[in-house]
Formats: structure tokens, sequence, C-alpha cells
């Protein structure tokens, strides 16, 4: 119940009565002043006034099950949400939650990770109270190869959610790291099970370095923060409810063609390196050349000058001639 209140206390711009709240929920004012009284417990400020009822006056930064079911505007990705305190990596536990049946759409979120992981298994750290984790579970019927361009149309939603709430800018650099000032700031890391015609399932981690006020020396000089750019903290929740609204409108188009063909032209324009130069670090063949877009395909395009060049992102990288971007 304490998330249904705080959901309808949260869409009410003046004071819910108590008597309203009882109606509601079918439940006696005592078990009504119980759920408000926890809710005062965990941080919430809400005001209580004889003969007006109850008003949400300040939230604070917090994850729960309760914050995020009570923010949930999206249509089908959430309906099911799993929040833990600690947990040793999101991606696991959403594997292991599509392994017992969970359908597609359930979501994954923690408050801190033991085994957070990268691309290439890099460590992801992943310390409390300062950053996003999550991840969401999909079941798509789509073709397996395709199922990697999932990865372009994640960074789109979550660039689109950060420009959004914090109102500076967040690009991409392709082809899934979100940047701010020329640092990243987000990672994506997407994994797949699949048999060779059809996908059981994929999972779709995303970590976002929220209220982080330092990096290790090892980080500093390429990795950064929401509050490290705009000098603010913003509601980790806020910001993670507006990811999932962002990618669901994203999903649904790429769901129309399995491909990017609709979302080029909005990938190309949030692209950190378009038109720079790119430093391409394939390990059979790197190469330098000017980075000209993505294709449908979510290929990068690079031109050196004797050709033009697809680039697919599998186990290569991408940097910039000077520096990480």
């Amino acid at each position: 119940m304490r998330t249904e209140i705080l959901a309808l206390l949260r869409e009410t711009d003046g004071y819910v009565s108590g008597q309203e709240l009882c109606e509601k929920f079918g439940v006696s004012r005592t078990a009504v002043w119980k759920a408000v009284k926890q809710l005062k417990e965990a941080g919430y400020q809400i005001r209580a006034v004889q003969n007006k009822g109850y008003r949400l006056i300040s939230v604070p930064d917090i994850l729960s099950e309760s914050e995020l079911k009570s923010r949930r505007k999206t249509t089908w990705i959430g309906k099911k949400i799993f929040y833990f305190d600690t947990v040793g990596s999101t991606n696991t536990e959403a594997k292991r939650l599509a392994e017992e049946g969970l359908e597609s759409g359930t979501l994954v979120v923690a408050g801190r990770q033991d085994s957070g992981r990268g691309r290439r298994g890099k460590v992801w750290q992943s310390p409390e109270g300062t950053a996003i984790y999550m991840t969401l579970l999909l079941k798509p019927e789509v073709e397996t190869n395709h199922a990697a361009r999932l990865t372009l149309v994640m960074a789109l939603a979550v660039s689109k959610a950060i420009t959004e709430v914090t109102g500076r800018p967040a690009g991409i650099k392709w082809p899934n790291d979100i940047v701010m000032n020329g640092k990243k700031i987000c990672g994506i890391l997407t994994e797949l099970s699949a048999q060779p015609d059809y996908i059981d399932y994929l999972v779709i981690g995303v970590g976002i370095n929220v209220h982080t006020e330092e990096f290790s020396e090892e980080l500093a000089e390429t990795a950064t923060s929401v509050f490290l750019e705009t000098g603010r903290h913003f509601l980790r929740a806020e910001l993670i409810e507006a990811v999932w609204e962002a990618f669901e409108e994203y999903y649904e188009i790429f769901l129309l063609t399995e491909d990017l063909s609709a979302l080029v032209k909005e990938y190309d324009s949030r692209m950190v390196n378009l038109h720079k130069m790119v430093k391409v670090l394939d390990p059979k063949e790197p190469f330098e050349g000017k980075a000209m877009g993505i294709t449908p395909g979510g290929e990068l395009i690079v031109d050196t000058w004797e050709s033009r060049r697809l680039v697919s992102s599998g186990e290569v990288s991408v940097r910039g001639i000077y520096g990480y971007v």
C-alpha cells in the first residue's frame, strides 16, 4: 500500500484526505497512518494537516521498489521491478530471472553491485548511493543477428533521458558510451542467450554515474558524473523512469524494421565523434579515418579517404585521435 499512497500523493498538487485514502484502498485510517509513518521514516517529507489530509512536500534521493513503482508511467517496462540493496550484478540477476520464466520488461535495480562488469570483462566500479545500476530483461521476437542493435537503441534512450533531466547535453560515443563534456558518464552492456534461429532472452545493463564526486587516478581522465558536470544532485529514480520512457518509445520504432533506419538521424545528431577523426582499434588491422555516422544496421561509417569502411561493434573499440573522444 505504501507504493499506491506514494503514487497518489505524487500525482496530487494539494492534500489528499485520509478518508479518501481509506476508501480508495479499502483500509482503515490506522493502516493509512502506519503507511505514511513508514514513508516518513524512509525520508519522504509528508505534511499532515487536520481536516485536510496528507501532502507530499519533498522526496529524498532514494531507490526502493515503492519509489520506482510509484513513478512508473511506462506501458510494459517495469510491470515487475526487483530492487536489491546489494547484488553481484544486475545483469546476472536479470539472467537468473529470465531462466525462471520472468516476462519481458522485467526490471532489476540495485543500490550497489559487488561484481559489476563492462565490455570485454572490465570491472565497472559500483559504490553505494552514488550511481544507477539497472538491467532490463527483454524477449524480443527479432532475428538473432539483429539483437546487438538494441544496445544502440538503449544508448539513444539514456542520452535523451540524461539530457532532458539535467538540461545538459549527454552525447553518444559510438556505439554505446554516454559522454558529457568529453568524458564517459554511462556504460551499457548487452548479453544474449539465443538459439541459432531465435532469441531466448537478452539483458541490457545500464550503469550511470550520478552523484560520484571523484574517481580513481586511472579513471579520472575519462570518467565523469552528472554531479561533476552540473554541480547539482538529481533524483536517481527520476532519471531511471526517464530512461525507460525513452527506451519504450525507441524500442517500438526499432521493432517495425528490426534496425535503426528510423533512428539513424537522431543517433547521428547525438554522436560526439561525428565528423571527427577516430582510431579504430581493430586487433587485426587498426586504422584511422573520419566518423561519418551510422548505418541502419548500427555499423559506424568511417571515411579513410581511400574508401568508406563499415565498423561493427563486437570487440572493436573506437577512440579519438588525441584521447577518449
